[in-house]
């Protein structure tokens, strides 16, 4: 008997054309899946992992390969044990996926300036990072900086009236019912307009 010949025949049927083929794990994209699965931006993976905002960028595009020391501090501030960071990631493109969130029940993030709440945070891999927050912010100076993270936003006001400030505009004025779209890597603040809080949706697709 030809174990080797056997032993090809099977590795070619099991992967239904040619012999079998072992993908390289992709640490940065671990890296990333695990971050967004939990609806952080770089600036709070940097803030969790003690890591620089460029390094956490160049390691999830694989421009750099971390030390051990780096990836314990990762698995560390991404609350995860070491192991899972070397699992493949969540397969993606997947159809059909839906999750409610009941008034009250998403994910609070409370800030100096703002009190987000996290809405579908159960999805992972999603394309869309949709909360609600209520600005609690009055002045623009109430902010150590921009704000600015990769990707898209849209904004609607619920309630009140915001002043919306970006790094390449003048201010603008959002009454109840209006709405901005905008590149979120631009520096942009908001702050409420009047006594009350403002009560706003964001929707990000960074």
């Amino acid at each position: 008997m030809n174990r080797n010949g056997d032993g090809g025949r099977m590795m070619r049927a099991a992967s239904g054309s040619g012999p079998l083929k072992v993908q390289p794990l992709k640490l940065g994209e671990r890296i990333r899946e695990i971050r967004r699965r939990n609806s952080w931006t770089l600036e709070e993976a940097s803030r969790r992992t003690g890591l620089a905002r460029s390094t956490l960028s160049k390691i999830e595009n694989e421009q750099m390969s971390p030390t051990f020391e780096v990836v314990q501090k990762l698995a560390a501030g991404l609350e995860i044990e070491l192991p899972q960071l070397f699992e493949a990631a969540e397969p993606s493109g997947a159809t059909g996926r839906r999750t409610v969130t009941r008034e009250g029940e998403g994910r609070p993030r409370v800030t100096a300036t703002y009190e987000h709440e996290l809405l579908s945070v159960e999805l992972a891999k999603r394309k869309m990072i949709p909360f609600k927050t209520r600005v609690r912010a009055r002045s623009f100076d109430a902010f150590s900086s921009w704000v600015r993270h990769p990707g898209e936003e849209f904004l609607y006001v619920l309630e009140g009236s915001v002043a919306f400030y970006t790094e390449f505009y003048e201010p603008v004025v959002l009454a109840a019912g209006d709405s901005v779209y905008y590149d979120s890597d631009m520096g942009h603040a908001c702050v409420s307009v009047g006594d009350e809080d403002a009560l706003i949706l964001w929707v990000s697709t960074g």
